[in-house]
């Protein structure tokens, strides 16, 4: 037995998630069934559990059947999506946040083509992504989205690095990644322009969650504050997939799992101090039942 299991303070469902969720039940109480563009939180185990309750996942609008009520999940949707939708019934989700940096991005893209200028807008953010997909039609597709340091030459390549430069964070990346990214673009502007810094040509805008920030800025605490740490995740969650990362850096003995059913019991010693986490989509209830688990091998 261990001689200690601590869950996560930080851990659990992101407010956005929560939001989704609560209505999502809060619908389906009154009606037998909801559908939902893409799942609603990556985590296996939940979905499972909402789907018991008549919530099903489709990918796109053609999958769903006449007159039935849609849900828009928090990462948001581009503005065609609503249009495509008529007049069915939408239960819109999408998270407060992604709900302002839509409308930052708009903006942004509007100052960079008045007086018909050509400016680049850029988007840290994992290619295909739900909510990258949403920014990315705020502006019909005219923008940049960087998914790290590695790929930024090719995707500047064809920008005017001379010209403004405005850029944007997808709400769930890492701060320190953003802020290499950016600090890397503008030095890129910097050599365009002969040695001459960007100034206010480079605007670069916090659009990292808070909540989110203060999970990457704590996580490492608590995963060195533990012999080992186990980290629940669903299998498609990329936000899961980054903060596992940064759990096994500064603890190698990070395990990532789905549920309890993954974990081997040789992993730990008798002595051993377990901590559990989790991305911001898996769901409290599963981390303890984990924690359960734990305390009983």
């Amino acid at each position: 037995m261990p001689r200690g299991v601590e869950i996560d303070p930080q851990a659990g469902f992101c407010g956005g998630v929560i939001r989704a969720i609560s209505r999502a039940e809060a619908f389906l109480e009154a009606s037998p069934r909801l559908f939902s563009l893409g799942a609603i939180v990556h985590n296996e185990a939940e979905l499972e559990r909402l789907a018991g309750k008549g919530l099903t996942s489709v990918d796109s609008l053609q999958d769903v059947p006449e007159g039935a009520p849609v849900l828009i999940r928090a990462h948001g949707e581009p503005p065609e999506t609503y249009a495509a939708a008529g007049s069915r019934e939408i239960i819109d989700c999408t998270c407060p946040v992604v709900l302002q940096l839509q409308q930052s991005i708009r903006l942004a893209h509007a100052r960079l083509r008045e007086d018909g200028r050509h400016g680049t807008l850029v988007i840290f953010g994992k290619i295909g992504h739900a909510e990258v997909l949403g920014l990315l039609g705020q502006v019909g597709g005219d923008a940049v989205v960087v998914e790290d340091l590695a790929s930024l030459p090719e995707a500047l390549k064809d920008a005017d690095m001379r010209d403004r430069v405005e850029v944007f964070s997808q709400t769930t990346k890492s701060p320190a990644a953003y802020r290499a990214l950016c600090d890397a673009i503008a030095a890129a502007m910097k050599e365009a322009r002969g040695g001459v810094p960007p100034g206010r040509d480079l605007a670069v805008h916090e659009t990292v969650c808070r909540q989110v920030a203060s999970r990457y800025s704590s996580l490492g605490k608590f995963a060195l504050s533990h012999d080992a740490v186990v980290f629940v995740s669903g299998t498609s969650s990329s936000n899961g997939r980054v903060l596992f990362e940064l759990c096994r850096n500064v603890n190698p003995r990070t395990h990532r799992i789905g549920s309890s059913a993954d974990i081997d019991p040789s992993w730990f010693r008798p002595d051993d101090s377990i901590g559990v986490s989790g991305a911001t989509s898996t769901p409290k209830w599963l981390l303890e039942e984990v924690a359960g688990y734990l305390k009983g091998i």
